[in-house]
This record gives C-alpha cells, sequence and structure tokens, in this order.
C-alpha cells in the first residue's frame, strides 16, 4: 500500500509500487496498449502517437519522450526520473499517484487533464500548458514553470514551494488558499476577482500593486 507523504500541511499518496520490478522493453506502442509492473530506462519513445495508452506501476528512468502525442493517457502509480517529455501532448491525460522528479517539461501540453496526487519535484515546466485541467493534491517544488499557462485551471489542495512562476498565465482561475509566497515571480497573468483568499508576501503585494497600477505609499 502507498504511504502519505507530508508537505507542511498538504498531504498526498504516493505510487504504489512493488519493489524489485523487472525491466520492460517497449519498442513500439499503439492506442490502447496497457503496460504494467515494471521498470522502462534509457529509451527513446520520442515522436510517438497512440491513443488511450495505460501505464500502471511503471518507473521511467531516462526516457525522452519528445514530441510524443498521447492523448488520453492513463497514468497510476508511477514515476518519471530525468525524463525528457519536453513539448508532449497528453492532453486529456488521467493521472494519479505519480511523479516527476528532475524532468524535462518544457512545453509540455497538459490540458483538460486530471492530475491528482502528483508530485513535481526539481522539474524544468518552463511553458507547460494546463488550461482547464483539474489539479488536486498537488505538489510543486524546486521547479521552474515560467510562462507556464493555468488559465481557466481547477486548483484544489495545491502547494508551491521555491518554484518560479514568472509570467504564467492564471486568468479564470481561483486562486482562494493557494499560497505563492514561496514562488518568485515579478508578474503573473491574474484577474483581481480571482485573488481573493490567496496567500503572498509582502514583497509580492508590491508585484501586484504594480501589476493593477496601483501606488503604494512608504
Amino acid at each position: 500500500m502507498g504511504h502519505k507523504q507530508k508537505d507542511k500541511e498538504l498531504k498526498i499518496e504516493t505510487p504504489r509500487i512493488p519493489q524489485n520490478l523487472s525491466e520492460l522493453i517497449v519498442e513500439d506502442i499503439q492506442s490502447g496498449d496497457y503496460f504494467e509492473m515494471g521498470v522502462i530506462q534509457d529509451a527513446f519513445l520520442d515522436n510517438r502517437t497512440a491513443n488511450k495508452v495505460c501505464f500502471d506501476k511503471v518507473i521511467f528512468r531516462h526516457i525522452n519522450f519528445t514530441g510524443t502525442s498521447f492523448h488520453q493517457l492513463e497514468l497510476t502509480d508511477v514515476i518519471f526520473e530525468k525524463c525528457d517529455l519536453s513539448n508532449v501532448d497528453f492532453s486529456n491525460a488521467i493521472i494519479h499517484r505519480a511523479e516527476f522528479r528532475n524532468c524535462k517539461l518544457v512545453g509540455i501540453d497538459l490540458s483538460h487533464a486530471t492530475i491528482m496526487n502528483v508530485l513535481f519535484n526539481e522539474c524544468m515546466g518552463n511553458y507547460a500548458t494546463f488550461r482547464f485541467a483539474q489539479l488536486k493534491q498537488v505538489i510543486i517544488q524546486g521547479s521552474s514553470f515560467q510562462s507556464a499557462d493555468f488559465y481557466t485551471t481547477k486548483l484544489k489542495k495545491i502547494a508551491l514551494h521555491s518554484t518560479n512562476i514568472n509570467k504564467s498565465q492564471f486568468s479564470g482561475t481561483k486562486l482562494e488558499g493557494i499560497d505563492l509566497s514561496d514562488c518568485e515571480f515579478n508578474g503573473l497573468g491574474v484577474e483581481v476577482e480571482d485573488l481573493k483568499g490567496c496567500l503572498i508576501s509582502r514583497e509580492q503585494a508590491y508585484v501586484f500593486a504594480n501589476l493593477f497600477g496601483l501606488v503604494v505609499k512608504e
């Protein structure tokens, strides 16, 4: 069974992966394929196209997925370690109990995805797209998501720590209860009404004041 990972007050379920998994050799991936219980490592799975592929209890190590399109992908109990997922299309994916560790996620498309109990740790996710996605119980830490697109994204129980979100787009996304105080940014795309209940630092208050044309008197 999986265990709980504490992140201040937020708890997420970690992937439920057995020990001593054997290596999986994946040469071709077709729509509807199902892969489970194994380690896939040191491989190129780039520029592939398939629909409704499922990975269950799988560890990916040093995999290059660049330019791959897996629409309606299902990921359950998976770990990505030092993988390159630049410009992949995982739109409409369902991702549950997953970890992305030290991965390159530049330009990844997770629009309309359902993402629950997921950790992004030390990832490069600049220009990532989460439009119309649902994120619940997600931790992003030590990462860069500059110019990422969270337009009209549903966020619930999200923790952001030591992460650069400069120039990211949050318009139409309710930030109530989201703590941005440990994030780095000089500007965000955001509407005034979406900031209600958002937690920010004193320094960030000046950033928002400038965004909305306010003058703060010393």
